[in-house]
Formats: C-alpha cells, sequence, structure tokens
C-alpha cells in the first residue's frame, strides 16, 4: 500500500455581509473543487494549503484553524494507494480569481452556503459544512 498525503484550503471572503469560498474548475470546467496539492519535502501542511490556494485560486489567506482531513482509496499502476489530504480554513487577504495558474482551467468565488451542493467531492463537501458551522459558532 501506498500513502499520499497533500493539503487544501476553504478560503473564505464575504460579498455583501454573505460568505463565499474560493473554488476551482478542473477536468474541462466540469468539476469545481477546493484548492489542494502535493505537499513539498519540508513543508509543513498548513503551508502547503496556504501554496495551493495562492497558486490554484490565486487568492492569499490567513490561516484560522485545520478543519480535518479527507481520506479515500484509489488505484494507480495497479497498486492501492491511500491519500490523506488536510484541509485548513483561511480568511481572505488579498489577490484575484482570475490569477490561477495553469493547474486549474478557472477559479471562482461560490457561496460557501452552496457549495455543499456544488463541490463535485464528497469529502470537499463535508469540509465546506465544517468551514460554515464553525463561521456560523464563531459569530
Amino acid at each position: 500500500m501506498i500513502r499520499e498525503f497533500s493539503a487544501g484550503g476553504v478560503l473564505v471572503r464575504r460579498f455583501r455581509g454573505r460568505p463565499f469560498v474560493a473554488a476551482i474548475r478542473v477536468k474541462g470546467g466540469t468539476v469545481l473543487a477546493l484548492p489542494k496539492g502535493q505537499i513539498d519535502p519540508g513543508e509543513k501542511a498548513a503551508d502547503a494549503a496556504a501554496r495551493e490556494v495562492r497558486e490554484e485560486a490565486g487568492v492569499e489567506g490567513a490561516l484560522v484553524e485545520k478543519l480535518g482531513d479527507v481520506r479515500y482509496w484509489y488505484f494507480r499502476d495497479g497498486q492501492r494507494v491511500l491519500k490523506v489530504v488536510s484541509f485548513f480554513l483561511f480568511r481572505y487577504r488579498s489577490g484575484s480569481v482570475r490569477n490561477h495558474d495553469h493547474e486549474v482551467d478557472s477559479a471562482e468565488w461560490v457561496p460557501l452556503d452552496d457549495a455543499p451542493r456544488l463541490l463535485a467531492y464528497r469529502g470537499e463537501r463535508e469540509m465546506d459544512g465544517e468551514a460554515l458551522s464553525r463561521l456560523a459558532a464563531a459569530r
């Protein structure tokens, strides 16, 4: 069995008093997802999450807290891989979703309360829901 570790971010920004999350489109624009990617050697998971949000979604944020881990299995070259993605909550600081990198088709702002219905991956929908409940509790 192979183990892989990645990190991702739920970066939240308010527009007209309503929270929005920075999301990315991949696979020809057909899949809406959260920014995430590999943790580089010597890099902390939270730093990797911040880097991936900056690269893939074009925005920078201030770290709030870890939201949790998403675990799933997949097969690569006939081998079973356990993937663990640690997700972190960020508050928007600067940048524009128009400044995303070439790894994604586009980046956009999605209403945080709509994202659990719109995001393609179950684990990411759960992390968005966790962010929504933590932000509500912090008010």
